[in-house]
């Protein structure tokens, strides 16, 4: 399986880069990224990727960049550049639909971590310390957009970033965590989305006194008219996000955990990028872990 993604990788990169990298640079923007995803794949620290035991017998003679070069090219504007391009060609859904899921994934991390930027919020279960992978997908598993954020940082908030810059229309669906006068406006005034979430007090009950989204009313009416289905079919197919949040999980090189090495707001979002295009080639490609 990693021969047949790490072919995958080759092969889209070489479709993306047009131009080569400036004569100044020893390694060229390709050669960082893949060194990068050798480690990621492997679920090793960027510095055993330098090394050249670690690499195929056939692959040992090219030259490696030392961890410092690494380290410093991945924080480059033309290799961040190049890995939004791999993200954007792998990740994104093939085609625009109707139909959109948004959640959140908890990525904890060690109560005893120095990082600074890693909080204490909800998490499955309780309280955990560490970060939250916020991503908005098509009923298919594609990734339309996504952020990461410490875990302290209301689910709510980051959907308003989600749903302003991604390019959709059609049903949002989430669970009633999302329930938000603000969200249901924003969608409505968007004029071609719309959410639909379960009530957070439930429903039957009343509205209070304050002013209500036309967006809220409008998902309340689609849930809680005489003939649900419509509505009540939508929100069973949220699972799909559940669905897609464990394949990305229950493999071996997926986002099984956060590991020690991979601490901070920019080392978290750069290894959850790489183990998302990781996870969507292997979709793409049908690569096994088996022997056929």
């Amino acid at each position: 399986m990693e021969h047949q993604l790490w072919k995958a990788i080759v092969a889209v990169l070489r479709t993306l880069v047009k131009t080569p990298t400036r004569a100044r640079f020893t390694f060229s923007d390709v050669d960082v990224v893949l060194v990068h995803f050798w480690a990621v794949l492997h679920d090793r620290p960027a510095r055993w990727a330098c090394v050249r035991a670690h690499w195929p017998i056939h692959r040992r003679r090219q030259p490696l960049p030392s961890p410092s070069t690494l380290s410093r090219r991945l924080r480059s504007p033309s290799v961040m550049a190049l890995l939004a391009a791999l993200e954007q060609r792998v990740i994104a859904p093939p085609a625009p639909g109707l139909f959109w899921i948004i959640d959140g994934k908890p990525l904890p991390v060690g109560g005893c971590t120095k990082d600074r930027q890693a909080r204490y919020g909800r998490a499955a279960g309780g309280y955990a310390k560490g970060y939250k992978l916020h991503a908005l997908l098509s009923g298919a598993g594609g990734i339309v957009a996504w952020r990461i954020a410490p875990m302290n940082k209301d689910e709510r908030f980051m959907a308003t970033r989600l749903l302003k810059e991604a390019p959709i229309q059609g049903y949002v669906v989430a669970d009633g965590n999302y329930d938000s006068n603000t969200l249901h406006e924003l969608c409505r005034a968007r004029g071609n989305l719309q959410l639909v979430t379960s009530r957070r007090c439930g429903p039957g009950r009343g509205l209070g006194h304050h002013r209500q989204s036309a967006g809220r009313l409008r998902a309340m009416a689609l849930l809680e008219n005489p003939f649900p289905q419509f509505g009540q079919h939508l929100l069973q197919e949220r699972e799909c996000i559940e669905r897609a949040f464990a394949h990305l999980t229950n493999w071996s090189s997926g986002l099984t955990g956060m590991p020690p090495w991979v601490r901070t707001h920019r080392r978290v979002h750069r290894w959850v990028q790489a183990k998302l295009i990781l996870t969507a080639l292997k979709r793409l490609t049908h690569a096994t872990t088996y022997v056929k």
